[in-house]
């Protein structure tokens, strides 16, 4: 039973904090340090995800506001908003990065058998970017433009389960594209890709680690047809091709055969063509797998409306990144729980439920099972609709 231990703590303890010790000896994030441990900061940024704090400023005063609480949250130090701020900005971020990816690899475990749509054997992933728009004067070292910061969240996204397995933050200036050459392909894996993707010497440097790929091609493809499939164009296909590529450059960049499938977007009133390595599943399952790519766009809206990665604790590189990774961290293990407990809750309920009653004392089962409301389809609009 959880009867005496706050909502914050059970949250906590589903953190592999053996592994978390091991990162910070590994990076010597405890050194000279005699109070406000690296836990302690993790724990206290954790709180300021889940609880949507605005501020350094914000953490510190709700914290204190219940100190004879913290030491049962697992907390073992005071904390005050300098002490916060020196120790995102000092310590080594990849302590929390590291330790991000051993959740994640958890959270991969519980979720290998999920369905997400297409049935397939295969592990299916999403990969694109999201840029998060930074003030120049603040950030100096995240130049984008002449007068603009950004950084880039680079993400490869498991599509059983929406799990990130992969980030990279860059500059703003970083080509997508480059990515594919800090990534390391996964033979039998499928990666989804959009044009920003399309480089056919790295492309085919994934077709010789055993990869697959689908991506969308470009208006000016030069493709040389060999031979055609018959399609059912009530479906929505248009063409099922085997060809390679015409142009000098591209010829010689990616010189095996590729596949063309051309599909017409009925609500979109759209033509997309489909490049692709793939030649054993029937055309519609290319196009019905490129369609689960928009679950990476899903994801990037979802973490920046509801965990704190757009505004920043900190103004070092060492300190975004530190928080990002933090974030990703939470994100990772409130999906880990929710399947865990077989929660049929969103985990947009979830956290807003956990954030009202963090410093309660009840099971956290007991919490999410017993309240009264119902479970939302959340949708993500442009603008504030009116009428609803």
């Amino acid at each position: 039973m959880n009867d005496n231990k706050t909502i914050f703590a059970q949250i906590m303890d589903y953190l592999p904090i053996k592994a978390f010790r091991r990162c910070v000896q590994k990076y010597n994030g405890n050194h000279k340090v005699k109070s406000f441990s690296c836990l302690d900061q993790f724990y206290t940024m954790a709180f300021a995800q889940l609880t949507f704090r605005e501020s350094l400023r914000d953490i510190e005063a709700c914290l204190r506001s219940q100190r004879n609480k913290l030491y049962h949250m697992g907390f073992r130090s005071v904390v005050a908003r300098n002490t916060l701020a020196n120790a995102n900005e000092k310590r080594d971020w990849r302590i929390y990065a590291e330790f991000a990816q051993i959740v994640i690899h958890q959270a991969r475990q519980l979720y290998q058998k999920e369905a997400f749509g297409v049935e397939l054997e295969n592990t299916v992933y999403a990969l694109d970017s999201t840029t998060i728009d930074l003030c120049l004067s603040l950030f100096p070292w995240a130049q984008f433009r002449k007068r603009k910061g950004a950084i880039k969240l680079h993400t490869l996204l498991d599509l059983r389960g929406n799990i990130p397995t992969f980030i990279r933050i860059t500059d703003g200036k970083f080509h997508d594209v480059n990515i594919l050459d800090i990534l390391i392909p996964e033979a039998g894996s499928i990666y989804l890709l959009d044009r920003a993707y399309i480089d056919f010497a790295r492309l085919y440097l994934l077709h010789l680690y055993g990869a697959f790929f689908i991506v969308r091609a470009k208006a000016n493809l030069n493709f040389k047809r060999l031979y055609s499939h018959a399609v059912d164009k009530s479906l929505g296909l248009r063409c099922d091709q085997i060809g390679v590529l015409s142009n000098f450059y591209a010829s010689k960049n990616y010189p095996e055969k590729l596949r063309r499938v051309k599909f017409y977007d009925t609500q979109n009133n759209k033509n997309l063509v489909f490049l692709s390595n793939i030649f054993t599943l029937p055309a519609l399952n290319i196009a019905e797998l490129y369609k689960y790519r928009w679950q990476i766009e899903l994801f990037f809206k979802w973490i920046k409306q509801n965990l704190r990665i757009k505004a920043f604790y900190g103004t070092s590189e060492n300190a975004v990144k530190t928080q990002i990774w933090i974030a990703i961290t939470i994100y990772v293990l409130v999906a880990s729980i929710k399947k865990q407990l077989k929660l049929d809750i969103s985990l947009y309920t979830f956290l807003q439920i956990i954030s009202v009653n963090i410093f309660e004392k009840v099971p956290i089962l007991q919490l999410l099972t017993d309240c009264d409301y119902k479970n939302y389809e959340e949708h993500f609009y442009n603008q504030l609709n009116l009428f609803n």
